[in-house]
């Protein structure tokens, strides 16, 4: 795209939007061209926007980026056509909430909760994936939509259509474009803004998670508490053969860590998890290890049980650096909790479900089995006493969420946006 040719959502159907997105994917709290895109075309809606810290608690980001690397990616986002209105307001934060008040207003606050991140992971090229083939992958190395983050961010935009087109709304919809789910990093610092205080409803939604197109799974729910440690250990470098005692070895630290992260006791009162994911330490077969990192997650069926599992983690860390006469700083990077769907809403999608072209089945409720920072903005809604619940749209993925070949059937984005319009209609 030229640098002076502005991109916009305007007079594009859903699929292209997808597309679009799918074409620029963005990392955790470097969306600026995507949410500067729906800021315009909302704002053309005569939506209010909050954009950047009015959105998120900029304070409590979790695993934010370097200030390198955001300003690299803002500069790419206005070289990519990001509308320059929007990306000005949005400074260096991330995050969007736009809320318009429909006919007499005098319905329920609904909310409607989507995630427009990418990850950082790098897309099959070949002609087996469709997005290749058809010219519309990733043309950012290393970072790709492999989530349906992209389809969901369109779906959110085509709410807005839809209710503008046909009505049928007495109320207020607050649309939350969140930053940074994959991680946990986005979750936390939006449910805690002022946005969420007069949230009567709150729908969050997914595509794919297994389901086929036609399938809508009314409420998602139980999602595994989660927290994500960076964790870099200290010590003292030596040449490992001349003289190794005088060493204080980093990587010795790290691999008792490691053995000893998988031996923390799983727990009577439900499922726990502990995974290692990444470790480095950048030396020399013959130097003694000055510095080694890792990164590890943590899980638990509930709060209470991922707390015992962070907790371990964290005596663990400790005990393994005094071992080995080193020290260890852990940050956190991401964090999770979980929650429970209400009946009444998972009634509501069920009953809106049942009345879209192309649903063909209707599950009242799944597990969701892995983890989703959703779940703040949904446990702040219901302690508010509000109701919320997690929507699953089939999405006929021709592989699994995460992996370089994932896409979607984009026959689920219509699909989506008629079952979430029809249940904020209902509330």
């Amino acid at each position: 795209m030229n640098d002076d040719a502005e991109a916009t959502t305007r007079g594009k159907d859903l699929t292209a939007v997808r597309r679009d997105l799918h074409r620029h994917p963005e990392e955790g709290w470097t969306e600026f061209r995507t949410t500067a895109l729906v800021a315009a075309e909302l704002d053309d809606r005569g939506f209010d926007l909050h954009l950047g810290s009015e959105a998120v608690a900029a304070d409590e980001r979790l695993g934010v980026p370097s200030d390198d690397d955001i300003a690299a990616a803002r500069a790419r986002a206005r070289r990519e056509g990001a509308p320059t209105d929007y990306l000005d307001r949005m400074g260096d934060v991330t995050g969007l909430v736009a809320v318009k008040a429909y006919g007499d207003g005098s319905g329920p606050v609904v909310g409607l909760r989507v995630d427009v991140d990418a990850l950082a992971r790098q897309e099959a090229t070949d002609d087996d994936h469709r997005p290749a083939r058809e010219g519309f992958g990733s043309t950012h190395p290393g970072e790709m939509h492999a989530c349906g983050h992209d389809g969901h961010t369109a779906i959110g935009l085509g709410v807005a259509r839809e209710l503008d087109a046909n009505g049928g709304f007495d109320g207020t919809l607050k649309l939350f474009f969140q930053p940074a789910e994959e991680g946990g990093r986005g979750g936390l610092p939006m449910s805690r803004t002022a946005h969420l205080d007069d949230v009567d409803h709150l729908l969050a939604v997914h595509l794919g998670l297994g389901a086929e197109t036609g399938t809508v799974v009314a409420g998602y729910e139980r999602p595994l508490s989660n927290a994500k440690l960076d964790v870099t250990f200290s010590g003292e470098p030596a040449h490992a053969g001349g003289e190794p005692n005088a060493g204080r070895n980093a990587m010795q630290a790290l691999a008792t860590a490691v053995q000893n992260l998988y031996a923390i006791p799983r727990h009577a009162d439900g499922a726990t998890r502990v995974n290692v994911g990444m470790v480095e330490s950048a030396n020399a077969q013959n130097v003694i290890s000055e510095a080694a990192t890792m990164r590890v997650e943590v899980r638990g069926e509930t709060a209470a049980l991922n707390e015992y599992v962070l907790d371990a983690a964290h005596r663990v860390l400790d005990a393994a650096a005094d071992m080995h006469d080193c020290e260890v700083e852990t940050a956190l990077y991401g964090k999770t909790t979980t929650f429970e769907c209400d009946p009444e809403m998972v009634a509501a999608v069920r009953d809106a479900a049942g009345g879209v072209d192309g649903v063909t089945d209707v599950v009242d409720h799944r597990p969701f089995g892995g983890s989703e920072d959703a779940s703040y903005l949904v446990r702040r809604v219901q302690e508010a006493g509000g109701t919320a619940t997690y929507v699953g749209v089939g999405a006929s993925n021709p592989a699994g969420h995460h992996t370089a070949y994932f896409d979607i059937d984009e026959a689920s984005l219509d699909i989506g946006v008629g079952v979430l319009a029809g249940t904020v209609r209902s509330l």
